[in-house]
């Protein structure tokens, strides 16, 4: 796996200490790209993640396959109703585990072993001014249709995150689609960025953001490796 992102360094750095934000297109080889894409595609051993105020929970697809209908359609209108006046999210996920500890193999394993590569830490820790960065976690994200995230700021005591990323693999994704990171100003408007193909998006923390509704329309599930910058 290669990194490709190289030229317009000092002007990521000039935007993200504008806006707070700035996407790199082009962030890995092409190659590298599709694989990695390919490869969590046809991985089966996503967990779906979703909340209940502070409650945390995991599904595995096997879990899901054996509910009845009308367990699913209780488990929606669950979801959907704390959606209304509090923090709720639903995707499924791949956990990388944090460093020291050593990725799995293949693909996945490969892009967590990049970002903390000596040369990818130096080039995010540059963009984003933030020296202290020593480490970057990872977790692929897949958002299928009714998918969603809602307004957060990630800034949880103790984590020590400086920055998050977004790293987006889906060719062809359309706006209409939904599945798009909503950056919040401070006026109340947002900048909403579609989650397009080898692009990688990094943010500062805290911000406020949210991943909106992905719509039936989508011809395939939002696909992603989330995570964030941070220091010992």
């Amino acid at each position: 796996m290669k990194l490709a992102f190289s030229e317009g360094r000092s002007e990521a750095a000039a935007h993200f200490t504008r806006h707070g934000w700035v996407q790199l297109d082009s962030f890995l080889d092409d190659s590298s790209a599709r694989r990695l894409e390919s490869h969590l595609r046809h991985r089966d051993d996503w967990n779906q993640h979703l909340n209940q105020g502070e409650k945390l929970f995991e599904l595995d697809r096997k879990t899901r396959a054996g509910m009845t209908d009308e367990r699913r359609a209780a488990l929606d209108r669950a979801v959907f109703a704390n959606a209304r006046d509090g923090f709720q999210f639903r995707f499924e996920g791949i956990r990388v585990p944090d460093p020291p500890a050593e990725p799995e193999a293949g693909p996945l394993g490969d892009f967590a072993r990049l970002i903390n590569a000596p040369a990818t830490l130096a080039l995010l820790r540059g963009i984003a001014a933030a020296p202290a960065i020593s480490f970057g976690d990872a977790q692929a994200t897949l958002y299928s249709p009714g998918d969603f995230l809602t307004t957060h700021n990630d800034n949880v005591a103790g984590k020590n995150r400086h920055a998050a990323y977004v790293y987006s693999l889906n060719p062809g994704w359309r706006m209409d689609w939904g599945g798009l990171l909503l950056l919040m100003d401070r006026d109340g408007s947002a900048r909403a960025l579609v989650p397009a193909m080898n692009h990688l998006t990094l943010f500062r923390v805290p911000c406020d953001h949210s991943v909106s509704l992905v719509s039936a329309a989508a011809a395939r599930p939002r696909l992603s490796i989330t995570g964030w910058l941070r220091s010992r």
